[in-house]
């Protein structure tokens, strides 16, 4: 990249301003994983039906996720570190209004809204520290310091919210939320600068909305099917909800500016990447909430020990994360997402012997979260610089946003598609008293047999899970033997600057 600012190296202020800016990335992160071990509580207390638990898990993720590259846009052209602000003081408000919700419908409205705010985040956050960091190789260093807070947020997050949950109310993992925001408002004007890049189009409003509109309605339909069986309105939802996507789809290819540049998945090494990018989250937080809830309510186990057996598992995704990229110059890239893939099958299948026997289990729950946490950290490590490497230079913004996008869409899918298969199969084998199990539990007077008989069906949609996701892991593994050539664009180093370029540098950051 040609970079035609006097590159100098960074001072204090910079680092300052790298350290501030982790603050609100590590909280959008956190914040999509801290309920994995929260939900017996907010069942307990809020009292969800089954499809309204989903909404509460995924609907932050959706939002995050599909209005992440219409942000990267309008932070563009109206300033980013103004976004920026704005965003993390919304993700404060926000916060408070879900610790403070009385039922789950206000709860699932306070998550959107947070989900808005952090879509605001990571693209200005990445385009501010591009000014922050005029050298590209300290701004390469300094991106890759970014992705592992925000990996490690991910991986925090069950465990922050069971060590809150031990003390306090299940509000107490929002409210931990409004330091760091505070923080972040005070240091911000002083540390970070404003960031403008002049772009040509405009963001596509109808996009935007018939994106957002048509992956929350085909998702409503799904998890009200799984969890109610289906109905005219279900059915009359999803089809809403394909027709909007299809329309979505086909307007981006007449668009000159289009959000997502489809023509891109023509490249195979980069289509391997964005399902990297999109399936272990998809795994990951499916089988990390299904865990905890085995945890607490099939095993019986306080919430606090729930969080002590998470910290193996984040301790390896979070050091694979770091240690990754020097791991990549030795293997290579098509090495090291074969790897990934693999070790995320190897870990989900590990917790297929896990039972509903409440005096076993946790050594094959720490022994799967290890194994598969070696793959996730692996793919929060390699699939953005894959992706941009695998594409023209001029293209690498879309890639870099695409990745970015991929990786929050997987997070909420999960929930909601592997999340739905769980409640299917537990409505359809369970005692037929209620929808979940902690629903179920909750029922005074109930005999052994049905405790047990209610157990055995969780457990049974715990195990499909595991195997539907483990089974999709080995096929993509394979796919990427066959569709990766050993020498290729996207496995070689020369993503390296182009990935520098796509979030930061002159063109801007990610969008």
């Amino acid at each position: 990249m040609n970079d035609q600012r006097v590159s100098r190296p960074p001072g204090l202020r910079a680092w300052l301003g790298l350290l501030a800016t982790l603050g609100p990335v590590l909280l959008v992160a956190m914040d999509g994983s801290v309920l994995f071990l929260a939900m017996p509580k907010v069942t307990e207390a809020l009292s969800p039906s089954a499809d309204q638990a989903l909404w509460i898990l995924d609907v932050y993720g959706f939002a995050v996720g599909s209005l992440l590259v219409a942000f990267g846009g309008i932070g563009d052209r109206y300033g980013r570190l103004r976004l920026l602000m704005i965003g993390v003081a919304v993700f404060g408000v926000a916060s408070a209004g879900a610790a403070l919700a009385p039922g789950p419908e206000l709860l699932i409205a306070f998550r959107a809204l947070m989900g808005v705010a952090g879509a605001t985040l990571l693209p200005s956050a990445l385009a501010v520290l591009s000014e922050l960091f005029t050298d590209r190789r300290r701004r390469a260093r300094a991106i890759g310091i970014f992705a592992a807070a925000f990996a490690a947020g991910f991986a925090i997050g069950p465990f922050v919210g069971g060590q809150l949950l031990s003390r306090f109310w299940w509000g107490s993992v929002f409210l931990i939320n409004l330091p760091v925001v505070l923080l972040f408002l005070v240091l911000a004007p002083f540390l970070l600068r404003e960031v403008r890049t002049v772009r040509s189009g405009r963001v596509d409003a109808l996009s935007v909305l018939l994106s957002a509109a048509g992956l929350l309605l085909t998702i409503y339909a799904i998890k009200h099917a799984a969890a109610e069986g289906p109905t005219a309105a279900t059915a009359a939802a999803g089809v809403a909800g394909v027709v909007g996507l299809g329309w979505f789809a086909r307007r981006q290819r007449r668009l000159k500016h289009p959000l997502i540049d489809f023509s891109l998945f023509h490249d195979r090494v980069f289509t391997v990447a964005i399902i990297t990018g999109l399936l272990p989250l998809a795994a990951w937080s499916a089988t990390a909430y299904l865990a905890g809830v085995h945890l607490q309510s099939v095993q019986g186990l306080p919430v606090l020990d729930a969080a002590l057996l998470t910290i193996p598992g984040a301790a390896v995704l979070t050091v694979t994360c770091v240690v990754t990229p020097a791991l990549v110059g030795r293997i290579g890239r098509r090495a090291a997402l074969i790897t990934c893939h693999f070790c995320v099958a190897a870990g989900l299948l590990l917790l297929l012997p896990l039972s509903a026997d409440a005096s076993a289990g946790t050594g094959w729950y720490i022994a799967s979260t290890i194994v598969a946490g070696l793959g996730y950290g692996i793919s929060f490590s390699v699939v953005a610089d894959t992706a941009v490497a695998a594409v023209p230079p001029e293209r690498a913004g879309s890639a870099a946003a695409l990745a970015e996008t991929g990786n929050e869409i997987g997070n909420a899918l999960g929930i909601a598609l592997l999340g739905s298969l769980a409640t299917l199969l537990f409505r359809l084998q369970g005692p037929d008293l209620a929808d979940t199990l902690n629903e179920t539990l909750r029922i005074p007077g109930l005999a052994p047999e049905v405790i047990g008989d209610a157990k055995a069906a969780f457990v049974t949609g715990l195990h499909v899970v595991a195997a539907t996701a483990g089974a999709l892991h080995i096929a993509l593994g394979v796919l990427a033997l066959r569709w990766i050539p050993k020498s290729s664009p996207g496995t070689g180093d020369a993503g390296e600057e182009h990935l520098v370029e796509a979030t930061g540098g002159e063109s801007g950051g990610v969008r």
